[in-house]
């Protein structure tokens, strides 16, 4: 047997559909390499947000350190620069005590910030900010969405019509730079790409809808709006970032009285099928991903931590 160093990424990014599996797959490899995880989803960085994002339990932290968790309120803005920003500094901190990292999420922007390099977009202004939120609450958001069809053409299309903090986020570029967010993401990267090994997790489509069904509704079981409720009585405005989610939203409004209950729980199910077809339509046009099925992944982890341990090892048997 001879020792020979290999060139292979200490980053790994779990990418998929919602409710397919992923974090229990990065929580097996991470224990069995003695990896930690980065959370690249959108929500589990907010305080108080625990049933609803399906967020990792105290136990399994424990276990496996995660990164970018808890580290939000609710009320504060997120994007997919600011997560690039603290994930690369989350990187540096694994990568200074020799550990391999695990990126775990379905935001396929948010990946692609983080690996490809981020192009140099102004910061979020909060003076700028605040008067467009003043806007939203006096004109509504129809009118502002007119407003970005007419400076950002290119980023409206790409918005859903009721993206209430994006379209807050692509004007208020365009107001502190007098540069469309289209412009902005066109420009070369500020950071360089990083190398990674990406894995992706599926089902078939029957199956993860099945799947998404039965989480929300357990979710219910857990507590989910008496979760909400805790914090709209203790004052968090129904219009903050972490409460535009799927699902918060919906909530939220039938808490509100503007939906019955199984209305916002439907509303819910099917708002989350259609996030699920879009990011798998998404991460199957991203080039070098090693797909696996999850109803066959619990076969292929030992395979796969054994190939992980080896290469970061730096190990090459041969006879």
């Amino acid at each position: 047997m001879t020792a020979e160093r290999k060139d292979t990424p200490s980053v790994v990014v779990i990418v998929g559909p919602t409710a397919a599996g992923k974090s229990s797959m990065a929580l097996r490899l991470a224990r069995d390499t003695g990896g930690e995880i980065i959370n690249a989803d959108a929500l589990q960085v907010y305080r108080d947000l625990e049933i609803g994002t399906d967020k990792p339990s105290a136990q399994m932290r424990l276990a496996v350190p995660h990164h970018l968790v808890d580290i939000l309120d609710p009320e504060e803005p997120y994007s997919a620069g600011e997560f690039a920003r603290r994930a690369r500094v989350a990187l540096a901190d694994i990568a200074s005590r020799g550990r391999m990292a695990f990126v775990v999420g379905g935001s396929g922007l948010y990946l692609r910030a983080l690996l490809d390099g981020l192009a140099p977009v102004p910061r979020s202004d909060p003076e700028t900010r605040a008067r467009l939120e003043e806007r939203l609450a006096a004109d509504g958001l129809p009118a502002l969405r007119r407003e970005l069809e007419a400076v950002d053409p290119a980023t409206a299309a790409r918005l859903t019509p009721g993206d209430t903090q994006r379209t807050l986020r692509a004007l208020e570029v365009y107001e502190v730079s007098g540069v469309a967010l289209s412009e902005w993401l066109a420009k070369k990267p500020e950071e360089p790409p990083i190398r990674a090994r990406k894995l992706g997790l599926t089902l078939p489509r029957a199956i993860l809808y099945d799947r998404i069904a039965d989480r929300i509704h357990q979710m219910i079981e857990r507590g989910w709006l008496t979760e909400i409720e805790k914090m709209l009585v203790r004052g968090i405005d129904p219009t903050a970032p972490a409460f535009q989610a799927i699902g918060y939203r919906q909530l939220t409004r039938h808490l509100q009285g503007e939906y019955s209950r199984q209305e916002a729980i439907d509303e819910t199910v099917r708002a989350t099928r259609r996030y699920a077809k879009r990011q798998f339509t998404w991460f199957r046009r991203e080039p070098d991903i090693e797909w696996f099925s999850g109803l066959h992944i619990d076969q292929a982890l030992p395979a796969l931590s054994h190939d992980m341990t080896s290469k970061e090892l730096g190990l090459d048997e041969q006879a």
